[in-house]
């Protein structure tokens, strides 16, 4: 039986591992989730225009259920309508000129802030974005699950977590495969944390140790160490775990990882003010198609 808690985050990885290969030309979200009942900064980001025009004019966000609103950020040269209803509302940016619209090969950030709500699960904003040239409603959500992949015009999405589950979000992560014998590998990954932390600590029943590593150049030798204090993970900035650079070493493997096969680990992170979190993620044994497999990975004997 699984416990509540694993499942939840469980559930919070899957959904941030699978929701988060919408296009860059979606409107989005930053990635990473939200802790239930807390602040959350809506930051939609918006980086074309519509099809067949030059501009984008207006983006109008409807809020969801659930979601309270607290301000909007106002946009020099753009016009802010904010409408409160019980249980949701829209906010609207609308340019007040032609001159003052976004150009399609610019991208800037419409903000929003307010609270999440108290439960668990996806929650979903849709985006009207007009232009000067037609217009795309980014409203759509998938039938069941939290993938968007597949759907042509995706609403934008935050994943609300539990208390205790981490907002940092996982994304491309893999394991490279080993044979009978082999004593160690390692896994690589992209992470991302809203609002800053450390991944201070790793592990999986794949391996009887697993540590964040660092390979490097010093001089013209290829040193390896352990990232002892845990590997720092700034505000709203991916982190690539990597061959030839961070990665996670397993070592003690308690098996052979054959190419197809999956291995759970368990991510712990501590923020700045000593609150710890973790997440439960599942990693692909074998590259990815177009991820750099190469690099050396040392062996540990024991």
């Amino acid at each position: 039986m699984i416990h509540p808690r694993i499942a939840l985050r469980t559930a919070a990885a899957y959904a941030m591992l699978a929701g988060v290969t919408a296009a860059s030309a979606h409107v989005t979200l930053p990635p990473g989730g939200a802790t239930v009942g807390s602040d959350y900064n809506a930051a939609f980001r918006v980086g074309h225009a519509c099809e067949g025009a030059k501009a984008t004019t207006g983006l109008a966000v409807r809020l969801p259920k659930g979601f309270v609103l607290s301000d909007a950020q106002e946009r020099k040269g753009w016009k802010l309508d904010v409408q409160k209803s019980k249980g949701d509302g829209e906010v609207r940016w609308t340019a007040e000129t032609a001159q003052n619209a976004l150009p399609g090969s610019e991208r800037a950030e419409f903000v929003l802030r307010g609270k999440v709500p108290g439960t668990p699960g996806p929650l979903w904003f849709k985006v009207l974005q007009t232009c000067d040239v037609g217009s795309v409603d980014w409203a759509e959500v998938p039938a069941s699950g939290n993938s968007t992949a597949g759907l042509k015009s995706p609403a934008a999405k935050v994943e609300v977590v539990a208390q205790g589950v981490a907002t940092v979000d996982v994304r491309d992560g893999w394991v490279r495969q080993s044979v009978p014998g082999q004593s160690g590998t390692g896994a690589f990954m992209k992470l991302t944390a809203p609002t800053g932390t450390k991944l201070v600590s790793i592990s999986t029943p794949a391996a009887g140790i697993a540590e964040v590593h660092e390979m490097k150049m010093e001089g013209d030798t290829m040193k390896m160490r352990e990232l002892t204090g845990g590997l720092d993970l700034p505000a709203g900035q991916t982190v690539e775990l990597k061959p030839g650079g961070y990665h996670v070493m397993m070592m003690d493997l308690k098996g052979a990882l054959a190419k197809g096969a999956t291995v759970p680990m368990t991510l712990k992170f501590e923020d700045a003010k000593g609150v710890k979190t973790a997440l439960d993620v599942t990693l692909p044994v074998g590259a990815p198609e177009g991820a750099d497999a190469a690099g050396s990975m040392h062996q540990h004997k024991h």
